[in-house]
């Protein structure tokens, strides 16, 4: 009994040390210190954060670039405007200084930054006020509206920034990679539009995702500043010391709370926009929804009470039919505190009330004949290939008639489609139908036909049938 209690130890303390030696090597996977140069990172972060003479006018003229990318919609001069901002510099100077303590740096960092954005605005707001071209494009509307994936994009593009940063060589293309990931400049173009077009929606809807870049990607920074043991500024004065600590503490609480109420409302708008989605897209399965047409519809999220409107046409839902869909919006779409609002314009199709529903329902038709069209073609070309095959098929058999006349009365050549039951794969295969003549030699005429009807025919198999 003792010695299968050894065994059994001694198996057991294997196991544990296969198991150390595993972590181990994982964490030797995934560590960050090894190649970190925590000087060259640092002084390259603080070289960033100064802000004068050619950073200026690159910001300017990156600035202007990004702009004239927004205004006429352009994605790759918009990316290239990117590519070139120094905006980055100030925001990894902030979670610097932050996570070393460092009160000197953290005003140099916010006062640059400060004055970074001041530059921006003023410099796109010009732009604008000058620029014949006054519509909102896509590109401008998409940096109105903050969602949870532009907050996990800062925070992710800021880990991934840093990371890079602090490496002995510096990857380029992680670094670029990042300047356009995180997107700053774009949402301080769009807040300098909403001022040149006095649409200040659009700039605080700007602004407010800007910040939110922003905080998280200094946040980010903070972050693996502490994790990577940044050393921390030393003073000789300990009551200076506590006192600093003590700033930066508050100044880090003052951003985050109210950048974490923010993230909070971010997700939960993200999540109501979401649901309302799903939500239009399963109560058009609803019965009573033939007689009925939902040509628009249009969302307000707000924390306590959003609300939802159909635009409806056709037969009037009842009173019924209505609570029916308020029923599933709370059920199961969880939007317990959204007010459902039905528009009904009636049989009669009102353009005046509802400018973009014609342009709706248009496009839905557009697409749907586009589908069919598509289908239509495929069709043709299936029935140009049966015909092609037709036309070859009787060539080939005049061929094989002729020289087996002696011993084929009539053939036929068709392609059959033979499913297996065993794979569940239907297989085309060009199959041969012979009547023989009562003289022919079956056995030796067939073996020749298998052997060299797959060349004629140009296939890699055929089947061969005989037929009395």
């Amino acid at each position: 009994m003792e010695p299968e209690n050894n065994k059994k130890k001694v198996t057991l303390e294997r196991v544990k040390e296969r198991l150390k030696n595993s972590l181990l090597h994982f964490k030797e996977l995934l560590t960050m210190s090894e190649d970190t140069d925590v000087v060259a990172t640092m002084t390259s972060i603080k070289k960033g954060v100064e802000f004068r003479g050619i950073n200026i006018w690159i910001l300017f003229f990156a600035i202007i670039i990004a702009s004239v990318g927004l205004n006429v919609n352009s994605t790759a001069v918009i990316i290239g405007a990117m590519l070139i901002s120094p905006l980055m510099g100030p925001i990894n100077g902030i979670g610097l200084a932050v996570g070393t303590f460092d009160m000197s740096l953290l005003r140099k960092s916010l006062r640059n930054f400060s004055i970074m954005v001041i530059i921006s605005i003023i410099a796109s707001t010009l732009y604008f006020i000058l620029s014949p071209l006054s519509d909102a494009q896509s590109e401008l509307l998409a940096r109105t509206t903050p969602t949870i994936f532009d907050v996990l994009i800062a925070f992710f593009g800021g880990f991934a920034g840093i990371v890079a940063a602090s490496r002995k060589e510096q990857p380029f293309t992680v670094i670029s990679g990042v300047a356009i990931a995180t997107a700053l400049m774009p949402p301080l173009c769009t807040a300098g539009f909403g001022i040149a077009t006095l649409q200040f929606n659009y700039f605080f809807g700007a602004f407010y995702l800007f910040f939110i870049n922003s905080f998280f990607i200094a946040l980010a920074t903070f972050i693996t500043v502490r994790y990577l043991h940044f050393p921390i500024v030393k003073f000789v004065n300990k009551k200076k010391a506590r006192n600093v600590k003590r700033g930066i503490a508050l100044f880090a609480l003052i951003v985050m709370i109210p950048s974490c109420f923010i993230a909070i409302n971010v997700v939960q708008e993200t999540a109501f926009n979401s649901n309302v989605i799903k939500y239009i897209t399963e109560i058009q399965k609803q019965e009573f929804f033939s007689d009925v047409q939902l040509v628009n519809y249009k969302k307000e999220y707000h924390k306590k009470n959003s609300t939802l409107t159909l635009f409806l046409i056709g037969k009037e839902l009842s009173a019924g039919q209505i609570d029916t869909l308020r029923n599933m919006m709370i059920n199961d779409f969880n939007l317990n505190s959204t007010q459902l609002k039905i528009k009904h314009t009636g049989d009669v199709f009102d353009v005046n009330m509802q400018a973009d529903v014609l342009e709706n329902i248009i496009s839905a038709k557009d697409t749907e004949l586009k589908n069919k069209d598509l289908l239509v073609t495929q069709l043709n070309l299936k029935i140009d290939s049966i015909q092609k095959n037709e036309t070859n098929y009787a060539d080939k058999t005049t061929v094989i008639g002729q020289k087996y006349k002696r011993d084929i009365l009539k053939i036929s050549i068709l392609d059959v489609s033979y499913y297996n039951t065993e794979t569940t794969l239907n297989e085309t295969i060009p199959t041969i139908f012979i009547v023989w003549k009562p003289t022919a030699n079956v056995k030796a005429v067939v073996a020749e036909l298998e052997s060299w009807c797959p060349i004629l025919l140009d296939v890699e198999k055929i089947k061969i049938v005989s037929q009395e």
